[in-house]
């Protein structure tokens, strides 16, 4: 006999039928059998709130309850629970509504013998526990075990059905990771999802019981709230998942901190069916990011037209190249020390037909969002690269030109194939080129972008680090990149009259570059004050408003002639 126990909830009323029963499961050779006996509906459901059992023995005749409904009743308390209806009603179309209800078999008394028995028991469980595994796979996510899409929107489905019977309000959190990119791109999938179960564990213990915290895809989250008293109950809930982010994620040695920007949708106010209130706490998600992240926004209508504005921005950009609406201009790079112009930085504009001049704070991030940066960062290195070669032509002294490269085109194979080919196909010397990027840039992939990056160095193109102070500004990455120049962030060369923590930093930065032998360029100089502390603290070069706005090339060309 196998040593196995399987714990039955015999629910009968019948004192001789269920002795039978007992006896029969006695003789059973698949597993021991533990029978609880009770008589009462109210019996059975008190005993399932206290107790875990594997199957369920049941007549649908009892004292308190009759027919389809005592399985209801029962199956409603444990959703979970294989049954096994034993009753002495010879009914086909009973039977069948008994599986529907919830019922794995339906069997005779008088008809059933103890291997019969043992056997329906058997498959009731085995039924019962391979519709779990299916019903896992199809409605929850495989990392986190929360609800996933589908589940999702079935409970908003039956959320929303309940809310408008009862005029209750609900509302829908979504809730998106910010940057965690980041870190699958620089230390795996293995850490990433690890984080995503930790976020799921925290997202959890935010919400009541009778919430749902689902996890549709990649790093979003949506929590459904199915009964909102007040207002300040969602801001409650929403500032709870914040503060629940704040600590730091401890993966692998890793000490990681995640922060999160979350949309709010609710009923009625912002939508009247499921897929209205999603879509609209997704746009109010994208206004928390606009916002600088780590924030929640409740949706408002004119959140929509913002996202039409969006959607016409990224269908104009797509046309934009092959419309020949984007324009590059020049900003000088001044020697320190000489004063002389010694590089240009290439900026992007677009010149829209109908918006005029679209600044670049409004499309760049939805490029590199769409994928469009790729093609348009190619653009700009081969424009910039031709402007610098015809400069050379006219007499003029080479420059070193910059071009901003996004992590996008390193995620995209052939970077240095496609750098190397478009300076063969200019002409521009490699030494006259210098690709600028971010910290957080750097951090992508980081072993491929130590490789792209050492390649094109090799090949005599300068690498510069953009921002510098803005992000993870640490001189412990600096040693893994091969890299020629420092550019301070604007945001710490702007106080530096005026507020000593920040001349400090400033003044710090310079020094430990210079020791790495690194160029140091401060960008955004806009005073004398600004140019004065850098020119005196050996800043190497200078940019900035002070010495010119970005310019046409035709203007540069006046400009560069006049200093020649």
């Amino acid at each position: 006999m196998d040593s196995r126990v399987m714990k039955v909830l015999q629910i009968e009323d019948n004192p001789l039928d269920a002795s039978l029963v007992k006896e029969m499961l006695k003789e059973g050779d698949w597993a021991r059998f533990e029978v609880t006996h009770v008589t009462h509906l109210a019996d059975a459901l008190t005993r399932l709130a206290e107790d875990t059992f594997d199957v369920a023995l049941m007549d649908l005749s009892l004292p308190d309850s009759y027919g389809l409904d005592t399985l209801r009743a029962v199956h409603n308390v444990a959703p979970d629970l294989a049954i096994i209806v034993l009753t002495g009603v010879h009914d086909e179309a009973l039977a069948i509504s008994t599986v529907h209800c919830g019922a794995q078999d339906y069997l005779l008394k008088g008809q059933v013998e103890s291997n019969l028995l043992t056997r329906a028991l058997r498959y009731a469980i085995e039924r019962k526990r391979s519709e779990q595994y299916i019903n896992q796979l199809a409605y929850y996510d495989n990392l986190t075990s929360l609800p996933n899409r589908m589940l999702l929107q079935d409970r908003l489905r039956v959320a929303l059905a309940r809310a408008r019977r009862n005029r209750l309000v609900l509302a829908v959190i979504f809730v998106d990771l910010d940057q965690f990119k980041m870190i699958n791109d620089t230390l795996g999938h293995v850490v990433g999802d690890r984080v995503l179960q930790e976020v799921a564990e925290r997202l959890k213990a935010c919400v009541r019981d009778t919430d749902t915290v689902a996890r549709p895809g990649g790093d979003e989250f949506t929590v459904l709230l199915p009964e909102v008293i007040q207002e300040k109950d969602v801001i409650m809930v929403a500032e709870r998942i914040l503060a629940a982010l704040l600590p730091p994620f401890i993966i692998s040695e890793h000490e990681l901190y995640i922060s999160a920007s979350i949309g709010i949708s609710r009923y009625p106010l912002d939508g009247e069916d499921a897929e209205a209130l999603l879509k609209n706490a997704d746009t109010a998600m994208y206004r928390a990011k606009e916002q600088g992240r780590n924030n929640y926004q409740f949706y408002s209508p004119a959140m929509n037209i913002k996202a039409s504005e969006r959607l016409a921005l990224g269908n104009g950009l797509r046309r934009a190249l092959e419309r020949d609406e984007l324009r590059l201009y020049f900003q000088p790079q001044i020697s320190a020390s000489t004063g002389e112009i010694v590089g240009v930085e290439a900026l992007i504009r677009w010149q829209h037909p109908e918006w005029g001049l679209v600044s670049p704070a409004q499309f760049i991030p939805l490029a590199e969002e769409t994928g469009l940066i790729v093609p348009i960062g190619e653009w700009v290195l081969r424009v910039a690269c031709q402007h610098a070669r015809s400069w050379q032509r006219e007499g003029l002294a080479p420059l070193r030109v910059a071009v901003n490269v996004s992590y996008r085109q390193f995620d995209q194979n052939g970077l240095e194939e496609m750098v190397i080919r478009v300076l063969h196909e200019t002409g521009l010397d490699a030494r006259c080129l210098e690709l600028e990027l971010t910290e957080s840039d750097l951090m992508h992939n980081k072993e491929s972008v130590i490789s792209t990056l050492r390649f094109l160095r090799n090949q005599g193109v300068g690498i510069t680090i953009d921002d510098f102070g803005s992000g993870y500004s640490s001189f412990k990455y600096l040693k893994y990149f091969p890299i020629d120049t420092l550019k301070i962030d604007q945001s710490l060369i702007r106080d530096v009259g005026s507020e000593p923590d920040d001349a400090a930093i400033v003044t710090a930065i310079i020094a430990m570059a210079h020791i790495l032998r690194l160029k140091v360029v401060g960008e955004g100089v806009e005073t004398l004050d600004q140019y004065t502390f850098l020119h005196d603290h050996g800043c190497d070069v200078i940019q900035g408003y002070y010495f010119s706005h970005p310019v046409p090339p035709e203007a540069l060309r006046e400009l560069l002639q006049k200093r020649h």
